[in-house]
């Protein structure tokens, strides 16, 4: 049985304004529909019942958005940063009650079809705090910012990545409620700064995925998802 997935959509998504500035990014169209569908829907053919969306910026438009679909055939609870933006570690904090002992995590802007059964069984048996997916990116999509090496993710640097590092950050991760200890409560805070802390540590496995990731973060993200999906068009 799948654990619960919390989902990060609270983001102000700057680079794509002025569209985001009326309209929360997990609700920009894609292949008819709004983003945030096509995703429900992959984790409900994964598996998965129970997804926790952590909304800031907008967010109540994706809750009216995602009820109009009844959530794609998963529970859906939300969780909002309220008066102030908490960042993504902030907002996984946040949801925390509500997402037990073990749960996954994953973007707002990130398309995954990839074995999510098989990320959770590697969690388990590696038997850390954490586990992160990476994909070995040579920068191809984005700066490569993971060093990662029998399993174990040894260096971890969305800020300042080195030339060593070949891998990059997939989007999905797997979580002990404990991992968040250290993550200043009711105050910003970015999820790349704890599993960097995690890694140094020694306490964040890796497991790593072959298929590329799509996202729309970005203009050009927005632009390739669009394209993956036309092609998709009748198959999903």
């Amino acid at each position: 049985m799948m654990p619960p997935i919390a989902i990060l959509a609270g983001g102000l998504a700057t680079r794509l304004l002025p569209e985001t500035g009326t309209v929360p990014k997990a609700l920009l169209e894609v292949a008819g529909r709004p983003f945030i569908h096509h995703q429900l829907k992959l984790l409900k053919r994964k598996g998965f019942t129970q997804a926790v969306i952590c909304a800031g910026h907008l967010g109540e438009q994706i809750r009216e958005s995602v009820q109009k679909v009844n959530g794609m055939g998963l529970k859906i609870i939300y969780s909002f940063d309220g008066e102030s933006l908490l960042g993504t570690g902030g907002a996984l904090l946040k949801a925390a009650p509500l997402l037990g002992d073990v749960f996954m995590v994953t973007y707002g802007d990130t398309y995954l079809d990839t074995d999510y059964g098989a990320v959770l069984q590697a969690f388990r048996e590696q038997n850390q705090p954490g586990l992160i997916t990476v994909l070995k990116n040579e920068n191809r999509w984005g700066k490569s910012n993971v060093l990662f090496a029998g399993g174990r993710i040894i260096k971890y640097d969305k800020r300042d990545p080195t030339a060593d590092m070949k891998h990059i950050d997939y989007g999905l991760a797997v979580l002990k409620s404990r991992a968040l200890a250290g993550i200043p409560a009711g105050e910003f805070y970015d999820l790349s700064d704890l599993y960097a802390r995690l890694a140094d540590r020694g306490s964040l496995a890796g497991y790593e995925v072959k298929q590329r990731f799509y996202e729309i973060g970005s203009r050009e993200g927005l632009r390739e998802t669009r394209q993956y999906f036309e092609k998709l068009e009748g198959v999903l």
